[in-house]
């Protein structure tokens, strides 16, 4: 525990300042949660354990919290967070078929992360944009009326950032 946090120590000064910059900390906990995980990508057992200690609230709770929303995360993330909506207007659609090329080409399943730490992969019941169906966003930025052999131009646009950076 030590070592991530000795490892982190800016990230963890910058979630104490957004701490301390609330007016009250009384409810406060899933927007703390929120912007902890902005910050650190996931929400570790020492990031958990950090949260508690600066709310004063029972580790327990924030365990709770963190596992019961689904947004929240435990694990380490991509960088690039891929999305493929699998509503019924997009899964009628060929989502399933778009899913399936993402993992082709990831070389991961739904719910994983590449071992480099740049793509996560998930599907998501609606994204609310069936008007463009089948949809998949990437970090947020939405792609619609996605075909399977769109997915490799998808990838190559964030591989391609990668490698100017």
């Amino acid at each position: 525990m030590c070592d991530f946090i000795s490892h982190n120590k800016q990230l963890f000064d910058e979630l104490d300042i957004f701490i301390d910059s609330l007016t009250t900390k009384e409810g406060a906990l899933i927007q703390v949660l929120h912007e902890a995980q902005g910050i650190f990508g996931y929400l570790p057992k020492e990031v958990q354990l950090h949260v508690a200690r600066k709310l004063g609230v029972a580790p327990a709770k924030v365990y709770g919290v963190v596992t019961f929303y689904s947004y929240f995360t435990t694990e380490p993330v991509g960088k690039y967070k891929i999305s493929v909506c699998l509503g019924t207007v997009c899964f009628v659609k060929g989502a399933d078929k778009i899913l399936s090329a993402f993992e082709k080409q990831l070389g991961i399943k739904v719910g994983e992360t590449t071992s480099d730490f740049k793509f996560s992969l998930e599907g998501l019941r609606c994204l609310g944009a069936c008007g463009l169906a089948p949809v998949v966003t990437v970090n947020g930025k939405v792609y619609g009326k996605v075909k399977p052999d769109q997915v490799s131009e998808i990838l190559d646009t964030y591989r391609e950032l990668e490698l100017n950076c």
